[in-house]
């Protein structure tokens, strides 16, 4: 569905003129997308006809940029509204609950790592008692993001958030709802969510529905996004039953939890980046004034080898570097050949063997340095030669999109 919907809005930022014939066939585009994306039919076609309406009466913008803004914003509605948790009250306690392989107990030691980046002092409460490896599952993430883990509620008042691993069940059953109503009224906690597994598609409005009437749930996480094409209907289906998505998992290591913010979450669906993610991401790692510096030199195109070697060193403690160029505006629609992380390193290799005036004016590498540089890091010729070639390329690129009318596109969405 990603790759779909990007080469859909790649032919209108294309097309040297928006018509109907176009409109029509980014209409179907979008439709074919979504729709394999497991999104209800009907939602589809309604968003369908409001994008058409639109690009059709609105008489503000260009053809062009009309198309675009319906696209990205109708998008936006499809997905309903995100919701933060404020950590106000101490302790906050969050219970989570699910069936069996929904991520559970992964999503606990998600959440746990999340607010202890955040400077909170967290407990992990091992609850499941049912699957008999829950518990030591629970300690063995706990001893690895540093966070305690106990079996018991009780000395809670020492921390500013406390995050319960409830039982699963293959199905909603009273038994599961009796279990988790008993540690409710125990635990009293501010927020319960139900955690749900992006594969199950349209199902996860129904699930969502039934976990709400038994238990009273304030919001749900959506797991295991980046291994499944029905994410999109998971999303959508929440929104239709009104059940605020707050978290997505999109991976498997702990790092991998991000807050659902659909207009953030759309604008990368579709090409056009997400530059707060990459400071929030830059603030783990560096002071602010340092995460604002990389995110202007991203975009600057005035940068020589050395800055990118500093944006690497910082880059590659944000995550992986792919990930990362899908929040650059403009990136992913314009298809950069992807760098894998090995190449990276050879990459730091390479400019370790530069002198400081080759970094800083990579304009006056030529055959004979660029022998040496291969010799002094031990890669090959064609190995530097690649190097500067993404490079200028990245260069190039940034440049392009600083002038261009996308930049204008993106302020007028609020990006």
């Amino acid at each position: 569905m990603l790759e779909g919907l990007r080469e859909s809005l790649r032919k209108v930022i294309r097309a040297i003129h928006v018509d109907e014939s176009l409109l029509e066939e980014v209409i179907r585009d979008i439709q074919r997308e979504l729709i394999k994306g497991d999104v209800d039919v009907k939602l589809v076609f309604e968003l369908s006809e409001r994008i058409r309406k639109r690009v059709k009466e609105e008489r503000a913008l260009s053809k062009r940029e009309l198309l675009i803004r319906a696209i990205y914003e109708e998008l936006v509605s499809l997905l309903g509204e995100g919701r933060k948790i404020e950590i106000k009250e101490k302790p906050t306690k969050i219970l989570l609950v699910g069936l069996f392989g929904s991520g559970k107990t992964t999503t606990c030691a998600k959440l746990a790592h999340y607010y202890k980046k955040r400077g909170y002092k967290v407990l992990m409460l091992a609850l499941d008692k049912f699957r008999p490896a829950a518990e030591e599952q629970l300690r063995q993430l706990g001893e690895k993001i540093k966070v305690k883990v106990s079996g018991e509620i009780k000395d809670l008042e020492k921390y500013d958030v406390v995050i319960a691993d409830s039982a699963g069940r293959d199905a909603l059953d009273k038994n599961l709802i009796k279990e988790i109503k008993r540690i409710k009224t125990k635990l009293k906690p501010q927020e319960i969510l139900l955690i749900l597994s992006a594969d199950i598609g349209q199902n996860a409005g129904v699930q969502a529905e039934k976990f709400h009437e038994a238990l009273g749930i304030t919001g749900v996480i959506v797991t295991k996004m980046d291994g499944t094409a029905k994410g999109g209907g998971a999303l959508t289906a929440c929104a239709k039953t009104g059940s605020h998505v707050v978290f997505l998992g999109t991976g498997e290591k702990v790092e991998d939890l991000e807050v659902f913010e659909p207009k953030r979450f759309v604008s990368r669906l579709l090409g056009m980046g997400d530059l707060e993610s990459i400071l929030e991401k830059a603030r783990e790692v560096m002071d602010e004034k340092k995460a604002e510096k990389v995110a202007k030199k991203m975009l600057s195109g005035e940068m020589n080898l050395l800055d990118l070697y500093e944006q690497l060193e910082n880059l590659s403690k944000m995550g992986p570097l792919n990930k990362l160029v899908e929040l650059i505006p403009g990136l992913s629609l314009a298809k950069i050949p992807k760098v894998e992380e090995d190449k990276i390193k050879r990459f730091k290799h390479i400019m370790d063997s530069m002198t400081k005036e080759e970094l800083e004016h990579p304009e006056i590498l030529n055959s004979s340095r660029i022998r040496r540089i291969a010799r002094g890091s031990g890669t090959s010729e064609s190995e530097v030669r690649e190097l500067i070639k993404q490079y200028n390329l990245m260069k190039r690129m940034m440049k392009g999109f600083r002038g261009r009318k996308m930049e204008k596109l993106l302020r007028r969405l609020g990006m």
